[in-house]
C-alpha cells in the first residue's frame, strides 16, 4: 500500500549546526542546508554554549531561505514545519523552536516537534532526489545511535515503535573521543583527530579495556578513557614521548570493539532483520568497516552527510509522524513525539 505525500521543512538547532532541509515522503531530500560553527568551537575544545546559540541566530533565517531556494520550493508548498525540539543545549535548541513555530504560524501549516535521536534513526531512509532510491531499513531493526552525548541501543519495531535496550553510564562514545584528542594535543573535534593520528597506529601497542557490562545492552567508556589517561602520565614521568599513533590506535579499538560486539549480540537475541548506526560517532572509519565484516546481517550506514546533525532526518521523521497523528494547520504547540526520554 503506497503512503501519502507530504512535503516537510525541517529545522535542526541542536547543538552547533544550523540546519534546514525540505524532505518528500520521509526519503527523498530536494535540499539540505548545514552551517557549521566547528572552526569557533575549536579553541575551547568543544562546544561553547552561549557562542553557539548567537551563531544560530545570525545563521538561521539564511539556512532555511536556502534550502527554499534549492528545493525550488516556498514555505507554502511545505505540508509541515519539523524542528527538534531536545535533546541538546538549550539556547541552540530555543532559536530553532522560534523560527519554526513563527513559520509555522504565518504559513498556517502544523508544526512537528521530533527528538534528536529519533532523526538519527531516520537518516538510514533517506536518499538526495538526483540519486536511485535504495531498499529502506526493515523492521524489526537495532540501531546504535553513536554521538558526543549519546551511547543508545534502540529496539525499532515498527515505525514510531521503539525500545531502548541501553545506553551510556557515563561517557558517551563521542565524549570520550573528545577527551581523549585532548590528553593527546588533537583538535577538536576528537573523533576526525583519532581517527587521522590513528591512521599508522598499532591498535595492540596498549591493552586499554573493554567494559562490556555484561548481562546489560548498556555502555561504558569513562574506564577506558582514564586508563588512557594513566597511561600518558606513566609515560609523560618517565621522560617518555607520546606514542600518538599507537595511543589513538589503541584507544579507538578499544571503544569500537564494544560497540560493535554489543549491538551483534543484542540484534542475535532480539531476531532482528537488520542492523542501523547512526549518529556522529558513526562516522568513524574504523566502526563502519567493523561492523560491515562481522555481522551477519544487512547494516545500514548513512553517507556521512547524513551522520553528522542535519535537518533533513529530522523532516525525514517527521513524516511518519505526519502521516500517523493528527496535526491540524494551526496546531504549532509542540507535542512530545519521542516516548524514550
Amino acid at each position: 500500500m503506497s503512503l501519502p505525500t507530504a512535503r516537510i521543512l525541517g529545522i535542526e538547532t541542536s547543538c552547533d549546526e544550523t540546519a534546514a532541509a525540505v524532505v518528500s515522503d520521509g526519503r527523498v531530500i530536494h535540499s539540505s542546508a548545514v552551517a557549521s560553527q566547528i572552526d569557533l568551537h575549536a579553541e575551547y575544545g568543544g562546544v561553547f554554549p552561549e557562542l553557539a546559540s548567537r551563531e544560530h541566530v545570525k545563521a538561521i533565517y539564511a539556512i532555511v531561505e536556502q534550502a527554499l531556494n534549492q528545493s525550488h520550493l516556498n514555505i507554502r508548498d511545505m505540508d509541515a514545519i519539523a524542528v527538534t525540539q531536545g535533546p541538546g543545549l538549550a539556547g541552540s535548541l530555543v532559536v530553532g523552536m522560534n523560527m519554526a513555530k513563527g513559520l509555522a504560524l504565518a504559513a498556517q501549516k502544523p508544526l512537528i516537534g521530533i527528538n534528536h535521536l529519533e532523526g538519527h534513526i531516520y537518516s538510514s531512509w533517506l536518499y538526495p532526489a538526483d540519486t536511485s532510491p535504495h531498499q529502506p531499513p526493515r523492521f524489526p531493526l537495532l540501531t546504535l545511535i553513536v554521538s558526543g552525548g549519546h551511547s543508545e541501543l534502540i529496539l525499532v519495531k515498527d515505525h514510531l515503535d521503539y525500545e531502548r535496550l541501553g545506553g551510556t553510564l557515563d561517557d558517551a562514545a563521542g565524549e570520550a573521543f573528545d577527551k581523549v584528542a585532548r590528553l593527546l594535543d588533537l583538535p577538536y573535534p576528537g573523533g576526525p583527530s583519532i581517527q587521522k593520528a590513528s591512521q599508522n597506529g598499532n591498535t595492540n601497542a596498549f591493552a586499554f579495556p573493554r567494559a562490556m557490562l555484561e548481562g546489560t545492552w548498556d555502555f561504558s567508556f569513562s574506564g577506558v578513557k582514564t586508563a588512557v589517561l594513566r597511561t600518558v602520565e606513566s609515560l609523560q614521568s618517565q621522560g617518555k614521548p607520546l606514542p600518538i599513533a599507537d595511543l589513538a590506535a589503541s584507544f579507538q579499538a578499544a571503544v569500537v570493539d564494544v560497540l560493535v560486539e554489543k549491538t551483534i549480540m543484542a540484534a542475535e537475541a532480539y531476531d532482528v532483520h537488520e542492523i542501523i548506526i547512526a549518529g556522529g560517532v558513526s562516522a568513524n572509519k574504523r566502526l563502519r568497516e567493523k561492523m560491515l565484516s562481522q555481522s551477519t546481517l544487512p547494516v545500514h550506514i548513512p553517507p556521512l552527510s547524513l551522520c553528522t546533525d542535519n535537518a533533513a532526518m529530522i523532516a525525514g521523521a517527521a513524516y511518519f509522524h505526519y502521516i500517523k497523528e493528527d496535526f491540524s494547520p494551526m496546531d504549532i504547540d509542540v507535542k512530545p513525539t519521542w516516548p524514550l526520554s
